[in-house]
């Protein structure tokens, strides 16, 4: 079997741990040069992925926006863009979202029971396989492995990087904390109430701490808990 990729969980959250607010508009909690960071983080993976939820919320395109980097994954012998990846156990896509019209190759990862679902959805917009009768995680990074995928960029939501901090697959955590508090019950969080690895009392290793402008950026590894 193909080693399962390197996993990063990537977001950006208000000091009190939200990823948005209720608002029609997304928040925007990063500032420019962050911005320019998750380019460059996302120009070093094999491949993005976010969940059906925040595709459909935020209808982001997920691009690598530097031609600079882009020529570089190019002249380093990769695709122009990372694979983009979804998951969904809803099959609830639309084929009108800025996903499946920019960038490089999709793929999504899917249900026995909904497969046949997003293949009509989709046509021939992306890749579409089922990992079994549940969406296992384990199956989805075989699944990447398998596919070459070496370096995993998780860009959310929040229970997608609940999920995988839960049951120990992140590698690491990138985290841009802005100068900002949400307090509204409803809104999205980065991480919801689970059974972590180690129990509350686990302290996670500390990777970076940086000022980035006005966020402060933090990299964590979940797996080197003492």
């Amino acid at each position: 079997m193909s080693a399962r990729p390197y996993v990063i969980l990537s977001a950006a959250m208000s000091v009190d741990g939200y990823l948005d607010d209720t608002s029609p508009e997304r928040l925007l909690l990063s500032n420019t040069p962050d911005f320019d960071r998750v380019d460059q983080v996302r120009a070093e993976s094999d491949a993005i992925l976010i969940g059906a939820t925040t595709m459909r919320k935020d209808n982001p395109r997920l691009l690598v926006n530097s031609p600079e980097r882009r020529a570089q994954r190019i002249a380093d012998g990769k695709p122009e863009y990372p694979l983009k990846v979804t998951v969904t156990a809803s099959g609830d896509l639309s084929a009108d979202l800025k996903f499946w019209h920019h960038g490089g190759d999709k793929l999504v990862l899917t249900v026995d029971s909904a497969a046949e679902k997003v293949r009509t959805t989709l046509a021939n917009l992306a890749d579409v396989v089922s990992v079994g009768p549940d969406l296992d995680w384990g199956l989805v990074l075989d699944e990447l492995g398998r596919r070459g995928i070496q370096r995993l960029m998780v860009e959310g939501g929040g229970t997608i990087h609940t999920q995988l901090m839960a049951q120990d697959l992140a590698d690491e955590v990138h985290l841009a904390i802005a100068p900002l508090l949400v307090g509204q019950p409803d809104a999205p969080r980065f991480l919801g109430a689970a059974h972590y690895p180690g129990g509350s009392t686990a302290r996670m290793r500390v990777l970076e701490v940086r000022a980035i402008g006005d966020v402060v950026f933090v990299r964590y590894a979940p797996k080197k808990r003492g």
